[in-house]
């Protein structure tokens, strides 16, 4: 048997079966960049939607885990190489959220009044 077509046959069955880490193709890539444009807009919303999405963002990027784990994996990104590295964003840009949520508390106190 001819070693590189016996490598072939491997890879053509690794592609039909879907045991390989690449994809394999373009429906794949597709998805993929589908996935990726749903984290993009919630890292989108995080840092500069309202209030409200920004709350929701944030809890889905930091807190949630089964749902932000299948998004990523599905993106076909590392789930915690990016929180750690939206992580150190928080941290760098201080607490955005908390200064939006005393920005509306201010707003909304002088309203009452």
């Amino acid at each position: 048997m001819d070693v590189r077509h016996g490598h072939n046959k491997e890879k053509l069955g690794d592609q039909m079966t879907g045991n390989n880490s690449y994809p394999n193709n373009d429906h794949e890539v597709a998805e993929q960049k589908l996935w990726r444009a749903v984290i993009a807009g919630a890292v989108d919303e995080w840092m500069n939607g309202p209030l409200r999405r920004q709350r929701e963002a944030e809890q889905f990027l930091f807190q949630d885990n089964q749902d932000y784990r299948m998004v990523c994996f599905s993106a076909g990104i590392d789930p915690n190489n990016l929180r750690n590295r939206l992580e150190k964003i928080r941290i760098s840009t201080g607490s955005k959220l908390e200064k939006n949520a005393l920005h509306g508390n201010e707003y909304n106190s002088r309203r009452a009044a």
